[in-house]
């Protein structure tokens, strides 16, 4: 899908704040994210929703391993995760690395990402170092 703002992100087109990256997926940092270290987890592959996935398996393997590694990394071990798939129809799962208040999710509120702030985050976060 050429006009998909997460397969332009994929193929290098438009900058993204890498956490982690092979061959299938590729993981960033949100850039108005809920908490520290609000990460989406997509296949580099244009599928609409999660669930159309041929490698889904594949696929919760990365999104577990990134999260395992946040677990290590962060303060908390604790590690939500969510797929509702309205915001950008390109299959993602927001991996969100911190306890939140889940009154966040209902107000929305959300904070500009600063390129300050990523670098400081991707260094603790990133499993590509």
């Amino acid at each position: 899908m050429n006009d998909c703002i997460f397969c332009k992100i994929a193929r290098g087109e438009i900058p993204c704040w890498k956490i982690y990256e092979d061959e299938k997926f590729l993981a960033f940092l949100d850039m108005n994210p809920f908490v520290e270290g609000h990460t989406l987890v997509i296949p580099k592959k244009h599928y609409r929703w999660v669930w159309e996935m041929p490698e889904l398996e594949e696929y919760f393997e990365v999104v577990r391993k990134i999260a395992n590694h946040f677990q290590k990394v962060m303060t908390d071990e604790f590690v939500a995760s969510l797929i509702w798939g309205l915001d950008v129809p390109h299959a993602h799962i927001h991996l969100l690395p911190k306890p939140y208040d889940l009154k966040l999710f209902a107000l929305g509120e959300r904070k500009k990402l600063t390129p300050e702030e990523a670098q400081k985050i991707i260094s603790k976060l990133s499993l590509n170092k």
